[in-house]
């Protein structure tokens, strides 16, 4: 016989059949109309079972309900680090994906190492999420393949390894986009702050780079084209190797927002004046570069989408092999950095 709940122990949590013997219905009753997943239903019926789970105190217990799926409804996202603003505004837009499927995300940071990243995904593994969202994916390293080998769901974000399942940007049109922008304002010498080259996202920026030169038929000397991190600091170094040449570069393209800001820095600290002496694209669009007293022209990464996109491969997988990479087309956002090409 259940426990009548007038009696039960103030200590002790209230139950599924607590609240089934108080409203007079089925505990499957009870539980079919508390579960957030299902449409909710204002029947008399539904409307009493609330008001009683209310009255009582019920609390769903999410890993009760878990041992009977057989899930947890958790998503592990793992990212170099949530001081960088793109990292951190991929797992916001996972996060509120997730809670539009009823999943909960954790996040795990590496300093984007590899022992790191490895350490990270165990550590969430052991805490029973369903699969793993990446963001750290390096190009040659084999452990996306690793974790296919041992039958852990997996998706990439941002990054792609070549092979894996992932929701990227077009990095190569974006490369593309902030390079042909340039070349339309006059500019002929355009360096390149490359970032690093394991990251696919930054290979791509620089792939579409090289083809919008090409077909301008401008021949990249090689000490246009600096390799970084993703970094401010590393973004005000290459600036300033840039600035160094002779001719220098009239504008410069950085593969990423936070190392456009550090070339910002430098000029600055040169005596540069943006855009007049030099002009610079940035890329990602994060919120604070059209607040700078110089606004930032940025390649916009539409986030949600790739976000949204990562969630559903790895909840559903891909529909065949065409559907096995999701990318998301990014957005030039012209601003007062750039301008026409200083006269010669």
């Amino acid at each position: 016989m259940a426990q009548d709940p007038q009696t039960r122990p103030r200590s002790a949590p209230v139950t599924l059949l607590d609240v089934a013997a108080a409203a007079g219905v089925s505990k499957s009753t009870v539980s079919r109309i508390l579960d957030e997943r299902l449409p909710r239903s204002e029947s008399a019926t539904a409307q009493r079972v609330r008001q009683v789970a209310a009255e009582l105190g019920y609390v769903r217990d999410p890993s009760a309900a878990s041992l009977r799926r057989g899930k947890t409804m958790t998503i592990g996202v793992v990212v170099p680090r949530l001081t960088d603003t793109v990292m951190a505004m991929l797992y916001e837009a996972l996060a509120h994906a997730g809670q539009r499927s009823g999943h909960f995300t954790i996040v795990a940071t590496t300093g984007d190492e590899p022992d790191a990243e490895r350490t990270a995904v165990e550590a969430l593994l052991q805490r029973r999420v369903d699969g793993v969202i990446l963001s750290t994916a390096r190009l040659g390293d084999d452990f996306p393949s690793q974790l296919a080998a041992r039958g852990v769901p997996y998706v990439l974000a941002l990054r792609t390894d070549g092979h894996s399942l992932a929701s990227v940007g077009d990095d190569r049109l974006g490369g593309y986009l902030a390079t042909r922008h340039l070349l339309d304002l006059g500019h002929r010498r355009i360096g390149l702050i490359a970032g690093p080259g394991y990251a696919s996202s930054a290979r791509g920026r620089m792939e579409g780079y090289r083809q919008a030169m090409a077909e301008a038929d401008v021949d990249v000397a090689p000490s246009w084209v600096v390799e970084s991190t993703f970094g401010i600091d590393s973004g005000a170094d290459a600036a300033r190797a840039l600035m160094s040449l002779d001719p220098r570069p009239t504008a410069v393209f950085a593969v990423n927002d936070n190392t456009a800001i550090g070339a910002l820095s430098a000029f600055e600290n040169l005596g540069l004046s943006v855009p007049k002496d030099v002009s610079l694209v940035g890329y990602n669009d994060i919120p604070i570069v059209s607040r700078l007293p110089i606004p930032l022209t940025s390649v916009r990464v539409p986030f949600d989408q790739i976000a949204g996109a990562a969630l559903q491969l790895l909840i559903s997988g891909a529909q065949g092999d065409h559907d096995r990479v999701r990318v998301a087309p990014p957005t030039l956002i012209p601003r007062r950095s750039t301008a026409s090409a200083p006269a010669v």
